[in-house]
């Protein structure tokens, strides 16, 4: 049992360890990509939007034939205040054409944006949380408030075609999507004018493999190339943090798995003291002896090994399958225990257990040398 359960609760923690980085990592990307390429802009923390690259299809498809590389978005950012039923709120406007790919990782509720063939559309996609906030919902109108630093701001009346949801803060609180053409055209930019491109790749690991390549072979400055972590290091260091914390449980945990074999091992020694005795009278010598009470541990271990494998994807499976361990969604960001499972950390846990537990088992075996068989046979 003891084996069991420390097996189960190693997998389970990296699981855990594992969905949750994975979960927050995703939801990350579904709105932000996992590479941006913009021009770099010294003013830009203090202006209202920065300064315009234009559309290179050329490069585009560059990048689009760049190994891993599913989608490259080109759009149109600012700030904006929303207004609607005497409530107001500052968000990111994001600005995108009817290519652009959403996110499966977003909920969606309503429908996506129409977009017109020659002005722009006058629908916005729109956070549940900001949502709640202006206490509208999908179907009604808000008014967006542009200040281009001019006395009267530029107002425009749009329809909410949808709300998305990510569960993330970062994302959730602070942007909205819309037509790039009214972006553009409050910006008095031309059609081919944009902030930055968007890349999504269909593996996150490669992202600053990509962001390099197109830095050092693709771009020149003004541009600049950067990844989602590089852009958003206070998370990622917190998913950091958060890993280190899953490797401190397991060491923990695997202190506690060796202590409990020992101890078993060492009870089934003393248990058996007059038997060892018997086995030295007859001439088993020491490593013989000791290589009976091995085998008897490699048994107990591998037993605890399964049943423990058994136990963890178990509940792994009842998890993913009804989600019945919850989570406050505000301060995790999602509303159910995340479950990920590699199985190389399966196998390398079993393995790691394993090898543990029989090298372990060489202490407690240190007490046969202590046996004497004239003292333990003597009140047999």
């Amino acid at each position: 049992m003891a084996t069991t359960l420390s097996v189960a609760v190693m997998i389970l923690s990296l699981a855990v360890v594992t969905g949750f980085d994975a979960t927050i990592r995703e939801k990350l990307f579904s709105f932000n990509g996992h590479v941006h390429l913009s021009s770099f802009d010294l003013a830009k923390t203090v202006s209202i939007t920065t300064a315009p690259i234009y559309k290179d299809p050329k490069l585009m498809k560059q990048m689009s034939d760049l190994p891993h590389v599913t989608q490259v978005a080109p759009f149109v950012q600012r700030p904006v205040i929303v207004q609607a039923r005497g409530h107001m709120e500052g968000i990111q406007l994001k600005g995108v054409n009817n290519a652009y790919k959403i996110s499966p990782q977003l909920t969606i509720t309503g429908k996506g944006i129409s977009y017109a063939d020659s002005t722009y559309s006058r629908e916005i996609l729109l956070s549940t949380a900001t949502a709640a906030k202006l206490d509208v919902n999908t179907g009604d109108t808000v008014q967006l408030e542009f200040f281009n630093g001019e006395t009267l701001p530029r107002i425009r009346k749009v329809r909410i075609s949808g709300l998305y949801h990510s569960g993330l803060d970062e994302v959730d609180k602070y942007f909205a999507l819309c037509d790039m053409k009214l972006l553009q055209r409050i910006n008095n930019w031309t059609t081919d004018s944009i902030n930055a491109y968007e890349l999504d790749l269909d593996n996150p690991a490669f992202a600053d493999t990509v962001s390099n390549y197109i830095h050092y072979n693709l771009i020149n400055a003004p541009l600049e190339s950067n990844t989602t972590a590089e852009n958003y290091p206070n998370i990622f260091d917190w998913l950091d943090f958060q890993t280190r914390n899953g490797v401190i449980l397991l060491i923990i945990m695997t202190i506690v798995s060796v202590i409990n074999m020992g101890a078993v091992l060492l009870i089934l020694m003393v248990d058996r003291a007059a038997m060892i005795g018997l086995l030295k009278a007859l001439g088993m010598t020491y490593k013989d002896t000791v290589k009976v009470f091995l085998y008897i541990g490699g048994i107990i271990g591998t037993a605890g090994i399964v049943f423990g494998n058994l136990l963890a994807l178990g509940i792994c499976w009842a998890q993913l399958k009804f989600g019945f361990l919850t989570l406050p969604e505000e301060t995790y960001f999602m509303k159910y225990a995340p479950i990920k499972l590699v199985w190389w950390h399966v196998l390398a846990t079993d393995l790691g257990s394993l090898f543990i537990f029989v090298v372990c088992m060489w202490l407690p075996a240190l007490y046969i040398r202590t046996i004497q068989p004239a003292k333990v046979l003597q009140f047999k």
